[in-house]
């Protein structure tokens, strides 16, 4: 089931990956969430507001299978573009997760730059506790606190990003165990420099 709704990437999917600083955060990410998480080529793990997929084909070959949700249908056609390059096995799902369910569990759930766009932070996360198997882990980044300058469109956000003591809190009250939480990146723009954490621990 897919819930319809405003795509409010249609426009920006084509060009998504030609800004730099973009592609460089996610590639700061992806390493930052190397070094602390040990995957297995035996793992399947969900992208959480995958896009055009710029996370997880830098983690693709370090696991199994990669189930792709993103409510973005624009992105999800990028994305399908891309398929047969990326180097583990690849599902792609046009869901928006913070409404609708997908009823399987998973061994690892990352995410790049996506929660501030979701409205409830606690719900998602007992949902992504309810989603990965006993062991499982999670790997989240997103904004610090910024003052709204971050995004000059409307993108459907919810959150000039987070106080990392309420996003850790947050996970702690899903009954997530071993958080850690740590600098990833910085996102450049030309009116500003933008930090970025990552969020781990698991089930």
């Amino acid at each position: 089931m897919t819930t319809e709704q405003k795509d409010y990437f249609a426009h920006k999917a084509k060009d998504y990956e030609k800004e730099v600083a973009r592609t460089g955060n996610v590639n700061n990410i992806a390493d930052t969430i190397l070094k602390e998480i040990c995957y297995s080529r035996e793992d399947h793990l969900m992208d959480f507001g995958s896009g055009t997929g710029l996370l997880l084909e830098n983690i693709a070959p370090h696991v199994k299978k990669i189930t792709a949700v993103d409510m973005s249908e624009a992105m999800n056609t990028v994305l399908r573009s891309k398929a047969e390059n990326i180097a583990c096995e690849l599902e792609i799902c046009h869901l928006d997760l913070s409404k609708d369910a997908l009823a399987r569990k998973f061994d690892g759930i990352i995410s790049s730059m996506t929660i501030h766009h979701v409205k409830d932070i606690k719900a998602l996360f007992e949902k992504f506790h309810d989603m990965l198997e006993i062991g499982g882990t999670i790997a989240l980044a997103d904004l610090d606190s910024e003052d709204g300058t971050f995004h000059k469109e409307d993108t459907g956000v919810f959150h000039f990003g987070f106080e990392r003591d309420m996003f850790l809190d947050a996970a702690k009250e899903a009954r997530f165990k071993n958080l850690k939480i740590q600098d990833a990146s910085i996102v450049q723009k030309p009116y500003g420099e933008y930090s970025v954490f990552l969020l781990t621990g698991e089930k």
